[in-house]
């Protein structure tokens, strides 16, 4: 199909952030009486889900330490709420289960759980979260385990599925996604995006939105923003920090049927997220495989059967401009995971489940793993720059807050979004910085 002159809105991306905000934007004109979707194009360079909204593992959850990833977590779960069905979403919940150095960071979560009306049980207490936890899976056995925290709301969704049932919502509005198209820079005149340009030509355009995922450094460049940034420290003090840093995000599958993990009443159980400072022995020889504060989830995979989860991340030593985000995902011969993460992921599964002992021969040794992009403060930017260009960077946090969509969209026409007022670049220079838990990963 031959790409437009122009158009009114071009959608960089067709991840969840680009396809949702396309589809939201579609409804908003319409709704307004200001258009429709054919004056909304998406370009992606491949194809829907070609990044991390395709392989991710597709949890749901509201389990952040953080005020305003709670809130911006509530709205999205509504929005997957909305459509079960097109968006293969599960609304099984979820469990968050911590060691005593996270108990009372698990009581906040809760606690501002309840004053925003996200509905959720917390357990605390050795005895009691030992009991609760046997009452769902009768083979439990995870050990130092003094907080859990049962949010009723979330769960997960199937990644490919949903991406797709995305995409029919925008297109049965009119929206059109162009694939694959390149976008090879940025045609600025007058302090703002006059049109976009690709290896397919140039679109004019009056806004466009970047929602590239771990390829935002790449528009960052093309904006002519900072990969240098100053942040403003809670000790008052400015550091510099890259704007970007890549993160090899490791998930995995055991081989077993999706019903291995059914609870003691034979239904899909929550999600479940164990972090723990209980030694981590590999249950295959004995051995030590940390005594530092460790975590993993994991859930029924649907998709392509087995149990599917993942497990704390790690940096990539690399300036972000070296880094090779192409090939992504399995494709990838640096960023995919490790035997590490193996004898790590299944040895975890062990130490909370007699059901899970030796087993780790059933793990699938295909290649799993993919980057992402990360700010300096480990949380999402969503902001304009140069006038009219709208960046939707998740850092990381993508998939599961569909919901961004819908807010962008309304910004883009001119109504101010409070959710997302924590998300300003302008934070790192005043020092609006979020607050930080004691949990081993870097942005709950």
């Amino acid at each position: 199909m031959e790409l437009p002159g122009s158009a009114r809105f071009v959608v960089i991306g067709a991840g969840i952030h680009g396809l949702s905000t396309a589809w939201h934007l579609a409804k908003e004109l319409e709704r307004r009486g200001e258009g429709d979707g054919g004056d909304i194009v998406i370009l992606d360079k491949t194809g829907i889900g070609a990044g991390p909204s395709g392989i991710a593992c597709g949890v749901i959850r509201n389990n952040y330490f953080q005020p305003a990833m709670r809130e911006l977590m509530a709205h999205s779960v509504q929005v997957w709420e909305s459509d079960p069905e097109a968006f293969h979403y599960h609304p099984i919940g979820y469990l968050q289960i911590a060691p005593e150095v996270m108990r009372s960071d698990v009581r906040t979560i809760y606690e501002q759980q309840q004053a925003i009306g996200y509905t959720s049980e917390l357990i605390e207490g050795e005895d009691d979260c030992r009991s609760y936890m046997e009452s769902i899976f009768s083979d439990w056995q995870a050990k130092k385990i003094t907080a859990v925290l049962h949010e009723k709301k979330g769960g997960y969704a199937e990644n490919m599925p949903s991406m797709r049932g995305l995409r029919a919502k925008s297109e049965g509005l009119g929206v059109i996604l162009h694939a694959p198209v390149s976008v090879t820079g940025f045609r600025v005149g007058g302090g703002a995006v006059a049109a976009v340009e690709t290896d397919r030509g140039a679109i004019a355009c009056e806004q466009v939105v970047v929602a590239a995922g771990p390829w935002v450094r790449d528009f960052w460049r093309m904006l002519d923003l900072p990969g240098v940034v100053d942040v403003k420290g809670r000790d008052g003090n400015v550091y510099e920090r890259p704007m970007w840093t890549y993160w090899c995000l490791q998930e995995g599958t055991l081989g077993v049927d999706p019903s291995y993990l059914l609870d003691n009443e034979g239904n899909m159980p929550p999600v479940v997220h164990v972090d723990t400072d209980a030694p981590l022995i590999d249950d295959m020889d004995g051995s030590i495989v940390t005594e530092e504060l460790w975590g993993i989830y994991y859930k029924p995979d649907v998709n392509f059967g087995g149990v599917q989860g993942g497990a704390m991340p790690w940096v990539v030593d690399q300036p972000a401009d070296d880094v090779a985000v192409d090939p992504y995902g399995h494709l990838s011969t640096e960023f995919v995971v490790t035997p590490e993460f193996e004898r790590m992921w299944t040895a975890a599964l062990a130490h909370c489940h007699k059901r899970f002992e030796g087993k780790r021969g059933l793990y699938r040794k295909a290649p799993t793993g993919g980057i992402g992009a990360f700010t300096p403060d480990s949380f999402p930017v969503f902001d304009r720059f140069v006038d009219n260009a709208y960046v939707v960077a998740d850092s990381n946090h993508g998939y599961k807050m569909i919901g961004i969509g819908q807010l962008v969209a309304k910004e883009l026409l001119g109504e101010p979004q409070g959710l997302l007022e924590p998300f300003r670049f302008s934070r790192f220079a005043e020092g609006k910085l979020h607050p930080v838990s004691h949990s081993p990963y870097p942005w709950s």
